[in-house]
């Protein structure tokens, strides 16, 4: 049990000892006044301890969120059980052990009914708010979780988003271009294999645009293309190399993450014949490494770094490992994680969640109205009983707005957690899995 649970108990039975000592008993002796704290610190903590072990493991066991329909049979079960029990055995405790009031015969005879009953109502009231307090704390729990994973779609979102703005640069396009228009005349061979990897190219980028990962081959595979018509633009200004480990080659990487750190390298160094850009490929402890010599071109304005940021922030949807930027006087290197498996990356239509939305606030005015409904008839029929003993206590009318109700709220629960919506929901989707399957 929490601290701050014990606490409470402990305050509320000082507070309970206090009020039936001042109130209820005669002979205000310093004995009497310890005994009241006793008695009420048995109800307090037995009751509290014993409903808030039940709601702990059913919370472990069954979560509102996951098991809704089974929670609330088993909630409703259990509370009635456990609270009889534990009712009649601080009772026990009380009149026959405590104030020695009657002998274990007197007690089991039927002299102490309407005391029990009395009791397990009380007790029942407070299970309740319990119960209803705990599904209250796990709806906040879950509209939070789901905050949470509207904000990673969003995100996912606005960095496939950036993704597509910077594919591939278009001067890019515009330089491979040309250099096809000059090899056209100089090197038609050489021109149809060029015209051959950039199609393979911008079919790589249309495939892979909408993916969350792919693999470290096939990654690999499409650099190596690229730097294909980059080593034919650049000549021997260029020089790439690529050494992946074969354990690397089926795990996965961020899709066109290789052809944004490639582009700049080319876009940040001056490359010349004399001085040639040397770009390294590799993989290490569980990264891949994209490392070239520093030969920084001048620059009209600094650089924006948009497409590093957009390479962090979609890995940052995908996994806690970092992406690590190291820069030296003589190399710049970038190091992306590999995962070793695919994680799985919540997305959702607009339309589709705005139809899970209202139907997750229908089930949850449904859920509320039943524990609003089982709330009231656990506080208004113990007053009717009073009311009905105290006043007329040879004809007990009690009796039948306990069994009317009674049949009321038990139509309510089968109807929210037994065959109501849910539960043709549930049906319809066992249906359509089974066709199918």
């Amino acid at each position: 049990m929490k601290r701050k649970n014990f606490i409470m108990l402990l305050w509320v039975s000082l507070g309970t000892g206090i009020f039936f000592f001042l109130f209820f008993t005669d002979e205000k002796t310093v004995d009497n006044f310890f005994l009241s704290i006793l008695i009420s610190s048995l109800y307090s903590f037995l009751l509290g301890i014993g409903n808030s072990v039940i709601n702990d493991f059913l919370n472990k066991k069954f979560p509102w969120s996951e098991a809704t329909t089974k929670r609330a049979v088993l909630s409703i079960v259990s509370i009635l059980i456990a609270n009889f029990i534990l009712v009649y055995v601080c009772n026990y405790i009380n009149f026959v052990i405590f104030q020695k009031a009657a002998t274990p015969e007197q007690f089991f005879s039927g002299k102490y009914n309407f005391v029990n009953w009395f009791m397990v109502n009380i007790a029942l009231l407070i299970s309740a708010f319990l119960h209803a307090r705990g599904f209250m704390e796990e709806l906040k729990k879950t509209s939070k979780k789901e905050v949470v994973e509207q904000k990673l779609i969003a995100k996912s979102a606005n960095a496939q988003f950036e993704t597509l703005k910077n594919q591939l640069d278009p001067h890019f396009l515009f330089n491979s271009l040309n250099v096809l228009s000059s090899l056209i005349d100089e090197n038609p061979p050489q021109a149809q294999k060029f015209t051959a990897s950039m199609s393979k190219i911008y079919r790589y980028v249309l495939e892979q645009k909408d993916k969350e990962l792919v693999t470290v081959e096939d990654e690999i595979e499409f650099a190596k293309t690229y730097c294909g018509l980059l080593k034919t633009r650049f000549e021997d200004s260029v020089d790439f190399t690529f050494e992946i480990k074969a354990e690397d080659m089926k795990k996965y990487v961020v899709p066109l993450s290789l052809q944004l750190l490639l582009e700049n390298c080319i876009k940040h160094n001056f490359a010349t014949s004399s001085k040639p850009l040397i770009i390294k490929v590799f993989s290490e402890n569980g990264t891949l490494c994209i490392e070239n010599n520093l030969q920084v071109r001048e620059q009209m304005k600094e650089s924006a770094g948009i497409g590093l940021a957009n390479i962090v922030q979609r890995y940052s949807l995908l996994t806690k490992r970092n992406v690590f930027i190291e820069k030296s006087k003589d190399y710049f290197k970038v190091k992306l994680p590999i995962l070793s498996e695919r994680p799985h990356l919540m997305t959702a239509s607009p339309e589709t969640e705005d139809k899970a939305y209202k139907r997750a606030r229908r089930r949850v005015r449904e859920i509320k109205g039943f524990y609003g409904n089982l709330t009231s008839y656990c506080i208004v029929i113990p007053f009717l009983v009073f009311v009905n003993l105290f006043t007329d206590s040879g004809y007990h009318w009690f009796w039948w707005p306990l069994f009317g109700w009674g049949i009321g709220v038990a139509s309510h629960a089968f109807q929210v957690f037994g065959v109501g919506e849910s539960w043709k929901e549930k049906k319809i989707r066992e249906i359509m899995d089974k066709q199918k399957n």
